[in-house]
């Protein structure tokens, strides 16, 4: 078995900013002054605490149109003793320079236009939007601001996919000739019946994640084909048994999306076969992954071995350290406005939706 060492984990993890402890110079900088919209997502209350653990930023309020969820979200241990105010205020305090955008996914696009436009960098939720020309103009009009969008796929700063985006840049895998990806879960009636009004079913929820890592290995596909399956006794509609297949010249990859498998959490898995090697990680939360190689390669032998990744704090702690990082210029964002629009193409081929 071959532990991953520090010096190691360092390397791989480097130009993702992973480490959960601040940096200590001379004169702290002055933290980063941050609101949220929307406690509607998923993820929300997830990118709050991490927000608020974080040394690099000061949040500067919430706000929460709907009274309902804003009643539900007052009794939050996340949002306890944070400024509730409206959009407009939010947008218009003083210094104010990033937006998390945490509302229903029908609303993330709207709402970070607006942000956008108020001169905002933003952390945009997934997935972004059925309208792929509403996206575009939105990154579009970011692009011509000089405004960040960093889309909410927490995979990227995973310590298992940057160490498998190491070994592929330096050569180790080889040629990558096919990709096999599964995010399952076993989702309850109440969860599904959000999901309905989007008809891109678990894909257009969660296909996003790992496409992403796909486009950032292969770039866009040279062709998506979509199979959808409704399976749940539930019997209410829901495309809930999906499986794209994207092609390249040279390589294939599946995306599996299932939201009605057992534990469907523990076999997530992203498996990544080059020329020369294999890089399997499973589950991808908390990362695992079991390498395999051609020949040696500094710490790793030939064959398979298990890799292991010490924990780096939260879930999505390695997302907010990068931003922080670019709003204050001291790297140049990893991932251009190209790149997020391809995998917002894939991820609506891949959901069965279209590109209008």
């Amino acid at each position: 078995m071959n532990t991953l060492t520090r010096r190691s984990f360092l390397r791989a993890s480097a130009a993702a900013s992973l480490s959960a402890l601040p940096i200590l110079h001379a004169a702290q900088p002055a933290r980063i002054r941050i609101g949220q919209i929307g406690t509607g997502h998923a993820h929300a209350s997830g990118k709050m605490d991490a927000i608020r653990h974080s040394e690099e930023f000061e949040v500067v309020g919430i706000v929460e149109p709907d009274p309902q969820r804003r009643a539900a979200a007052e009794k939050n241990k996340t949002y306890a003793g944070l400024t509730w105010m409206t959009e407009e205020q939010l947008l218009n305090a003083p210094s104010l320079q990033a937006v998390a955008v945490e509302t229903e996914v029908k609303d993330l696009i709207p709402t970070a236009a607006r942000c956008i436009a108020a001169g905002k960098h933003i952390h945009l939720d997934k997935p972004g939007g059925e309208s792929l020309p509403a996206f575009k103009r939105l990154l579009d009009d970011a692009a011509r601001r000089k405004l960040t969008v960093q889309m909410g796929y927490m995979l990227r700063y995973n310590p298992a996919f940057q160490l498998c985006f190491q070994l592929l840049r330096d050569g180790w895998l080889g040629d990558v000739f096919s990709i096999d990806t599964a995010m399952n879960k076993a989702q309850g009636a109440a969860e599904r019946q959000k999901l309905l009004p989007y008809r891109g079913g678990g894909m257009f929820e969660l296909g996003g994640h790992v496409i992403d890592a796909v486009v950032n290995i292969l770039g866009r596909p040279a062709k998506v084909t979509a199979h959808s399956r409704t399976v749940s006794p539930l019997n209410d509609g829901l495309p809930d048994n999906q499986l794209a297949v994207l092609e390249y010249p040279k390589a294939t990859a599946t995306v599996r999306i299932a939201l009605v498998e057992v534990e469907g959490g523990a076999r997530r898995q992203f498996v990544v076969c080059g020329t020369k090697g294999t890089f399997d990680i499973r589950p991808l939360e908390p990362a695992q992954a079991r390498l395999a190689l051609d020949a040696p390669h500094g710490d790793y032998k030939k064959g398979y071995q298990d890799v292991k990744f010490p924990r780096t704090g939260g879930r999505y702690d390695g997302e907010f350290a990068d931003l922080a990082k670019v709003i204050r210029g001291e790297k140049k964002f990893g991932f251009s406005k190209e790149h997020d629009l391809a995998v917002q193409e894939t991820l609506l081929l891949a959901s069965g939706l279209t590109l209008s």
